[in-house]
């Protein structure tokens, strides 16, 4: 091998350069190798995937288990919150604590909730016989376990002071008005005031979760309420940890939305909706019972797509069924790793409905460029030659892009990863992946093997049977002539390569090509192309976490209908924010408690501190010491009706005659608009680092906190991990490949294409949660699969223009392209009739996805090209060098033997 030295060219680029093509030939030629290798053993790399598929497809059939966990799914796995969630636990009992840390569809443990509404313009509150009917009625609903009947108080969560059930204050309030109703009194003298109201027996309750769409009095200084629209009760289920326990809480709660269902029959005057725990992980795996029967429907329509995409009129060179073959290679290997993960004690979610789109999208290109190469390959050769010559044509590309998926993905799932059903998606994304690689090579390749020796043999492409000789053809009607048509009377002695009339080829060729690198063309896709960054642009300006849950479920459960009357009735006010004091304080000192009226500031609270001061000042009592105020408060405070309930809030020690407080906690809830979750971060924000530098020692905790801590970042770290993982990979390369332009056009393309999809997206009210981020991952590698093998073969070209080379290169692989993503954007269509924001989030995403690849692939890529390096001038002079030299050659040989002149 020789290589000649440029006129200042370095030794070291010279090195470079032949490193690059050492390596690039090197693995040409391993992949021609293995390409023999599979043509002489088709039956066995037809064979070891068939069985592989039916031995782990069984397994997928024995081990399918859901998983249940739906906050170890979707909630940041390592967060603050659930510390904070610990430490509060361990000082006052969660289970204990529900009814007073109200969460909206986060509410820890068991637990049956009902929204009632009233018609347009009515008064829930005139319906309190109704409603306290439907409350008897879920008190004595009975629930059979091994004989026993269960009733809601059996199961339900005890006061500590009274040991009876936990009830909402609301029902209090209820009974007082329906009292007032029977004693003919009017409902104005019963006093309902809102947020804070005074029930029956002294105490000052908040009700501002339990009432909601409600109409003050006007001038009202004690905040009166006049009408109401809507009243929220939840029935809490105690918690005991046991299994027994847990099936019997379950059975309620399936009871529980059966009774309200009925309940809506029989009340027409009011709306119901009811909500359970089990709702949540119940509507989230019901999308995948919805979109069985439209992934089976997607699949046929890939099926259609691939196999009419590789016809053509010429009978013999026709590879319908190579298409067919293709995508069911990609779907037995789908089924493989599906049972290779159940084998491995994996638990299915609805998130993992991505992955057969994901792994189709990747692995059809492989089959559409195998059989694009097929085409370039010489018909004069052996068909195992032909074989050879396609996978190392082609192997080279697809084993590279292979490896930046299974790089992307497997940073996805590399502990950075904070968010597990992201990290369980990655992982099932990295085992596909490899099986889709090597059942293509073998599988796919085997198929290809056949299929060339019939071609060889002149054997119908459909029918398998012997192609007549054109003598026989001509006799025949025009109908058997179109079918059995070899396009022998399309070749001639100047056409090469009869594969030219495949219709997307022969279009490209003749129409596309020749329209895109027309000069007046040009300046409109340039506008094209900054219409498209500008709308890119604004869109990743206005970036939304997902960390509403209710984008994971199926639009038309009961969950999200229950969510979104939730959204609209109760949304005035936050979760409720427990603020835990976990070390001993001076209450009593006025320093103090100048500092728990600044850290309250701006909230509604429920707060034994404050009770505890209104009642010294009302009494004209003085606990300015330790001893005063700590035996008022136990002696005195505590022992009255009205705040009884307080005790809770407080631990005491004793040490020797000396008590102390080691603990307390009281309650914020601050008022706040539609947008409840996301206030509550900004509350969580807020109050957090206040902990940090005052002198009071306190955390904060609700269970909603669990599911939003840090939830942006921990849901963009992987798509950031991929994305500098694949960066890296393609820098380090840099020149090891073919090219060093073609990575640096690569890098320019693949951030076009994928801050692209991520604006547009957000425009199209897309948030940023697990699977948009699985979208935003999978796009890096979708737009590198296709638009790598376009840019090397440009950038490799030696053609005399920059126009003639990007002809060349879309006449190469637009083919393929072209195939793949009219393949995948086609699949795509029955996700949108699948009633789940999970999978129109997933339609939206994977069709910008393919959209905005397809549009750089055929439109921005082919003009810009043409405008920037590399330059293919270096080229002409290098063919004008060589002809000159062949011309100097030809006149010394004909200077030499002026003989042959004369015979000539």
């Amino acid at each position: 091998m020789c290589f000649l030295r440029r006129p200042g060219a370095s030794a070291g680029w010279i090195w470079w350069r032949m490193l690059r093509q050492v390596i690039h030939r090197g693995l040409q030629s391993f992949f021609y190798k293995l390409g023999l290798f599979v043509s002489r053993h088709p039956v066995f790399f037809l064979t070891v995937p068939a069985v592989l598929t039916i031995i782990f497809g069984f397994s997928l059939l024995n081990r399918f288990q859901p998983d249940t966990d739906l906050e170890s799914l979707v909630a940041p796995s390592h967060s603050l919150a659930k510390i904070e969630r610990s430490l509060a636990s361990s000082l006052f009992s969660l289970d204990q604590s529900k009814s007073q840390l109200y969460s909206d569809l986060h509410t820890p443990g068991r637990y049956g909730r009902v929204i009632l509404l009233s018609k347009p313009g009515g008064n829930i509150l005139h319906q309190a016989d109704v409603i306290l009917q439907i409350h008897r009625a879920v008190l004595e609903m009975k629930v059979n376990y091994k004989g026993y009947n269960y009733t809601f108080s059996h199961l339900c969560v005890l006061r500590n002071q009274d040991k009876k059930c936990v009830l909402d204050d609301i029902i209090s309030v209820l009974e007082d008005l329906r009292q007032a109703a029977l004693s003919n009194k009017t409902t104005a003298r019963v006093q309902v005031s809102y947020p804070n109201t005074k029930l029956k027996d002294g105490r000052s309750s908040f009700i501002g979760h339990q009432l909601g769409g409600v109409m003050e009095v006007p001038n009202s200084k004690d905040q009166r309420v006049k009408s109401a629209r809507a009243i929220q009760i939840t029935y809490y289920l105690q918690t005991y940890g046991s299994a027994t326990q847990d099936l019997i809480g379950e059975k309620w709660e399936s009871e529980f939305c059966k009774l309200m269902h009925k309940m809506q029959l029989d009340h027409q005057d009011l709306q119901l909706y009811s909500l359970a725990s089990f709702s949540l992980w119940k509507d989230f795996h019901q999308t995948s019972l919805l979109a069985r029967g439209k992934i089976l429907v997607s699949l046929m329509l890939i099926l259609l797509t691939a196999t009419l995409s590789s016809s053509m009129k010429d009978c013999l060179r026709s590879k319908p069924f190579l298409g067919l073959l293709g995508v069911l290679t990609i779907c037995i290997s789908s089924v493989t790793a599906a049972g290779i993960f159940f084998i491995t004690d994996g638990k299915y979610n609805s998130t993992l409905l991505g992955i057969p789109f994901f792994a189709m999208g990747h692995g059809t290109k492989g089959v559409f460029e195998l059989l694009s190469g097929w085409r370039r390959t010489r018909e004069n050769l052996p068909f195992k030659d032909r074989v050879a010559d396609a996978y190392s044509d082609v192997m080279v590309s697809y084993t590279m892009t292979s490896s930046l998926y299974f790089i992307a993905f497997g940073m996805g799932a590399s502990p950075f990863t904070n968010i597990e059903a992201v990290k369980v998606f990655c992982q099932n994304m990295c085992v596909s992946i490899l099986l889709n690689y090597f059942y293509i090579f073998s599988f796919f390749g085997s198929c290809l093997v056949f299929a060339g020796q019939l071609e060889q043999n002149r054997y119908h492409s459909i029918f398998c049977c012997k192609i007549p000789s054109a003598e026989y053809l001509d006799r025949k009607p025009v109908w058997f002539q179109t079918m059995m048509n070899d396009g022998h009377q399309h070749t001639s002695h100047h056409e090469t390569n009869p594969y030219q009339h495949h219709f997307i080829q022969h279009f490209l060729r003749e129409h596309y090509n020749e329209w895109i690198t027309n000069i007046y063309v040009k300046p409109f896709v340039v506008i094209l192309y900054l219409i498209y960054a500008s709308f890119s642009f604004m869109g990743c300006l206005q970036i939304n976490d997902g960390a509403n849950i209710i984008n994971l479920l199926a639009s038309e459960s009961p969950s999200v209908s229950y969510a979104l009357i939730q959204q609209k009735y109760f949304s005035n006010y936050s979760p409720v924010i427990g603020f835990y004091i976990y070390e001993p304080l001076e209450y009593w000192n006025g320093t103090v408690q100048e500092d728990l009226k600044t850290l309250s500031q701006g909230f509604n609270t429920v707060s034994w501190i404050e009770q505890y001061y209104q009642y010294l000042r009302v009494g004209n009592i003085s606990a300015t010491n330790k001893s005063d105020f700590i035996s008022i408060l136990q002696s005195s405070f505590l022992k009255k009706p009205e705040f009884q309930h307080f005790k809770n809030d407080i631990i005491f020690s004793k040490a020797g005659d000396e008590n102390n407080i080691i603990a307390s906690r009281l309650y914020l809830v601050a008022r706040t608009s539609e947008n409840t979750q996301r206030e509550a971060v900004e509350l969580l924000e807020k109050l957090r680092p206040l902990s940090l530098i005052q002198s009071i020692k306190f955390i904060v905790f609700n269970p909603t906190f669990v599911f939003m801590d840090h939830y942006g970042l921990s849901v963009t770290m992987p798509v950031l991990i991929s994305g500098f993982g694949i960066l890296l990979v393609l820098i380090l390369t840099f020149f090891l490949v073919i090219h060093p332009l073609g990575n640096f056009w690569l890098i320019l393309s693949v951030t076009s294409i994928e801050l692209g999809v991520l604006g547009l997206m957000t425009l199209w009210n897309v948030d940023m949660d697990c699977i948009s981020i699985l979208c935003l991952i999978y796009t890096l590698n979708f737009a590198i699969d296709h638009c790598a093998p376009l840019l090397y073969t440009f950038v490799l070209a030696t053609e005399h223009t920059r126009t003639q080379c990007i002809k060349n290169s879309l006449q190469e692989h637009g083919t393929a392209i072209l195939q793949n993503v009219s393949s995948f954007l086609i699949g795509l269509v029955p996700l949108l009739f699948v009633p789940s924001n999970l999978t129109f989030t997933l339609f939206k995403c994977l069709l910008l996805a393919g959209s905005c690849t397809l549009l750089h692939c055929f439109v921005i890529l082919p003009v810009f090209l043409t405008f920037f390096p590399p330059s293919k001038k270096h080229h002409k002079k290098k063919k004008r060098a060589k002809r000159k030299e062949r011309e100097e050659i030809e006149c010394i040989e004909i200077q030499e033997n002026p003989d042959h002149v004369t015979a000539v």
